[in-house]
């Protein structure tokens, strides 16, 4: 028995041996890969502003543009106000609304409004002298300026005591932006907008 014995260990070590070999030399088929998201966060940046004027709404030549006029009021004279949003270059698209605040409006011809229907603009239902602008702004590739209105005229039969009752009342334009994905059109995109009246 002891003649079989240690052929047969011989034996089952010399399988064992290339069995643990064979094993040694093989591999798993494996890969790997995988998908990196980076987020930036959208934004919309715009300005408002206007040509400098002098007191009688004469352009002042070569000056910056400014976020305030004083004016000194003429029966009959056109004044320079030319309001002007700027929608940064890189902003997501978005709606662009103003909200007018004519506070001299008794002495004042109706000449405005009709400069903001002939610009695009559109008077927004359900909202308090707020107009919206008739195409969605895209400041992707560059810099867009929209112009609101371009002047103002005061009436030339108002009189003495209308002009005084205009005494330090002012014509103020704010302008609003609401990105414009997620929403069918203008109202909605106000109204999500949640923006106080004055």
């Amino acid at each position: 028995m002891k003649k079989f014995v240690k052929p047969l260990v011989i034996a089952i070590c010399a399988v064992l041996l290339v069995a643990g070999s064979v094993a040694g030399t093989l591999a798993y088929l494996t890969a790997t890969s995988e998908v990196t998201n980076t987020f930036t966060v959208g934004n919309i940046t715009i300005a408002l502003d206007e040509a400098q004027v002098d007191e009688y709404g004469a352009e002042v030549t070569l000056a910056a543009r400014v976020t305030d006029n004083s004016y000194k009021l003429v029966p009959g004279r056109m004044y320079k106000k030319d309001p002007t949003i700027h929608v940064t270059e890189g902003s997501e698209a978005c709606y662009l609304f103003v909200r007018i605040e004519n506070n001299i409006s008794a002495v004042v011809t109706g000449s405005v409004a009709a400069q903001l229907t002939a610009n695009g603009w559109t008077l927004l239902a359900d909202a308090d002298n707020v107009y919206y602008y008739h195409e969605v702004v895209d400041a992707s590739g560059a810099d867009k300026d929209v112009a609101v209105f371009e002047s103002f005229t005061v009436k030339a039969d108002a009189t003495n005591e209308q002009i005084a009752a205009c005494n330090g009342q002012t014509i103020v334009v704010t302008a609003y932006a609401v990105q414009s994905h997620g929403f069918n059109n203008a109202a909605d995109a106000w109204s999500a907008g949640a923006f106080e009246n004055p």
